[in-house]
């Protein structure tokens, strides 16, 4: 049975003292909670007892000089300190591993929970999870695409509020900085992984650092037209440009820039759905989110769902 199948087979069920004890004996079967639990003033084992919590069940020491000293059956674990119970995180886990698309309205509609303050702490602290578990993995493997006979498209672009015919406040979004988007998205068959960088200006001193630390070398680049790009044969990349004032797709070569277009649509229409742009630290955090989303979640064998379970045990 797939670990989807499992999941919506304990999570999606009536409540009661059962289907809770089940859903927690299947979490901490996929290593998501506490198998044991020692009491921290004896440093025995602790037993699982049925409560009157939101959980229907507890850690309990059974010994009188410590008091009968009780915790949550969550504890060190991710949903430590939160006062929704495991089925409602469970359903929010479920529908965050679909995607982005999903709305708050639409989540309170369906009954995962009742508040919006509920769904965003869920989804914040799901995010940092997932953007402390990309930061380990640019350390130990480091972040490159490219290689011989691989296309990275380049291109750049601003996430900032958008005024209609340049007029209007700019709403909740930091004012008025020149802050751009540096994209870099690596061309493969039945893969496509993107690098995202903000950055203050767009210049040659600017970007070509960042080139250089990403792509390999001899990685054949495509981009546009933009002066910065000029020198990138100097560095030992193979590049093509493609004046769009005059063609969207190279004559010669066939060669376009399309794919990180229509890739620019796609991450904004993400960012701007979750409020993600309304300062440069969220905007920089969801953009990692983004890039966990292609280069550790869709790469996991179980997809999406299987490398959340990786990074909240881990967590």
């Amino acid at each position: 049975m797939s670990i989807l199948r499992r999941l919506m087979k304990n999570v999606y069920v009536r409540k009661n003292k059962k289907t809770s004890y089940n859903l927690i004996r299947w979490m901490q079967n996929e290593k998501l909670l506490k198998r044991k639990l020692k009491c921290k003033r004896c440093n025995k084992r602790m037993r699982m007892v049925h409560s009157h919590c939101a959980d229907n069940f507890i850690w309990e020491c059974r010994r009188r000089h410590c008091g009968r000293l009780k915790r949550s059956v969550r504890a060190e674990s991710l949903f430590s300190g939160s006062h929704s119970d495991l089925f409602t995180w469970m359903k929010y886990i479920h529908r965050f591993s679909q995607g982005l698309q999903m709305r708050q309205v639409d989540m309170i509609q369906d009954g995962i929970t009742k508040s919006t303050r509920t769904l965003s702490m869920m989804s914040n602290k799901l995010k940092q999870m997932c953007v402390k578990s990309l930061r380990k993995f640019r350390k130990k493997k480091g972040q490159k695409v490219g290689g011989a006979d691989i296309i990275v498209q380049i291109d750049e672009s601003k996430f900032c509020h958008k005024r209609k015919y340049g007029k209007g406040r700019y709403g909740n979004t930091w004012r008025r900085k020149r802050t751009w988007v540096f994209g870099m998205l690596e061309i493969r068959p039945h893969l496509k992984r993107p690098i995202l960088r903000l950055v203050k200006k767009r210049d040659k001193n600017t970007l070509i650092p960042i080139i250089r630390k990403h792509v390999k070398p001899t990685t054949l680049v495509v981009s546009d037209d933009w002066r910065a790009y000029s020198s990138l044969k100097e560095e030992g990349y193979r590049h093509v440009r493609v004046n769009h004032s005059q063609n969207y797709i190279d004559p010669i070569s066939g060669l376009h820039t399309q794919n990180i277009e229509r890739a620019w649509q796609t991450y904004k229409k993400e960012v701007w759905h979750m409020r993600a742009n309304r300062s440069e630290k969220s905007l920089r955090k969801h953009l990692c989110f983004i890039e966990w989303t292609y280069w550790l979640g869709r790469m996991h064998k179980y997809g999406v769902l299987g490398r959340l379970f990786k990074d909240i045990r881990c967590a």
